[in-house]
């Protein structure tokens, strides 16, 4: 499914253009059908309030948000959840959950009322859980997981939800160097092999680099600029998004973009 987001507002706080602490100005966003998108900006930027907004998480002020031309506010929340799915930056389950059992709460918005899962289901969850590398841990208590596991868990209940859209805020935050290359491969798999469209929030102007084939640059509820990677994630760029002076290259060894960081501009 395609993605727009077409002159968007909203904002935390009173509605009386003085006391907000937040808001979102305007912002246009077009996520093509397939595409891996990755939203880049400092923090405070608005990057997670606008995937609750592509979520329908929250609702905007003004402007629309739709899935193929059809608005998100029209869907209710189980059929938008069978095509939406969602990878926040930490999840913490009320109870102690098995992994299995996390991955099949991916599968509540294909179930009836009252309506338990069945071996379609089972079969889903265990295809999700191979997915991600983590069919090993189906049985193991999902509190007990490394930062790594447990973020690989998450993408396969996002996974079983079979979702048309992959919303993912910082999927790589505190992983170290290891699980960052891991879930970048996995997450690239998926893009390559499902064809699933997502949006990417992050940090990491490497794993943006690496991953994402545009990029949208928000910088204080704006939107900056957007459009492919190779034309966007320039030292010039940089710099308006960040007041960072950083050099750009492309690596011949890791074939894409390389962003390093050089001082803070003056």
């Amino acid at each position: 499914m395609s993605l727009t987001v077409e002159h968007v507002s909203f904002g935390y706080g009173p509605r009386d253009g003085t006391t907000r602490s937040f808001s979102l100005g305007d912002v246009s966003v077009t996520v093509r059908r397939g595409s891996l998108t990755g939203l880049l900006g400092p923090n405070g930027c608005g990057k997670t309030t606008l995937l609750k907004l592509m979520s329908g998480v929250l609702r905007p002020e003004q402007g629309f948000i739709t899935l193929d031309d059809r608005a998100v506010g029209s869907f209710s929340r189980r059929e938008l959840a069978r095509h939406v799915a969602s990878v926040p930056q930490e999840t913490h389950p009320a109870f102690d959950y098995s992994v299995l059992e996390m991955v099949l709460m991916g599968r509540h918005p294909h179930l009836g009322a009252l309506q338990l899962e069945g071996p379609d289901d089972l079969a889903i969850a265990h295809d999700s859980l191979s997915a991600t590398g983590t069919a090993h841990l189906a049985n193991r208590p999902y509190m007990t997981l490394s930062g790594g596991e447990k973020q690989r868990v998450v993408i396969a209940s996002a996974l079983a939800q079979a979702p048309d859209v992959l919303l993912l805020d910082e999927p790589t935050a505190s992983l170290d160097l290891a699980y960052q290359l891991e879930v970048a491969s996995l997450l690239d798999r998926l893009s390559h092999d499902r064809g699933v469209t997502m949006v990417l929030a992050t940090h990491d102007l490497n794993l943006a680099a690496s991953l994402c084939d545009s990029l949208v640059l928000v910088r204080s509820g704006r939107v900056l600029t957007q459009g492919p990677t190779r034309e966007v994630l320039t030292g010039a760029m940089i710099q308006q998004l960040y007041d960072v002076e950083a050099d750009v290259q492309f690596h011949e060894a890791s074939g894409h973009l390389t962003v390093v960081p050089i001082r803070r501009a003056p």
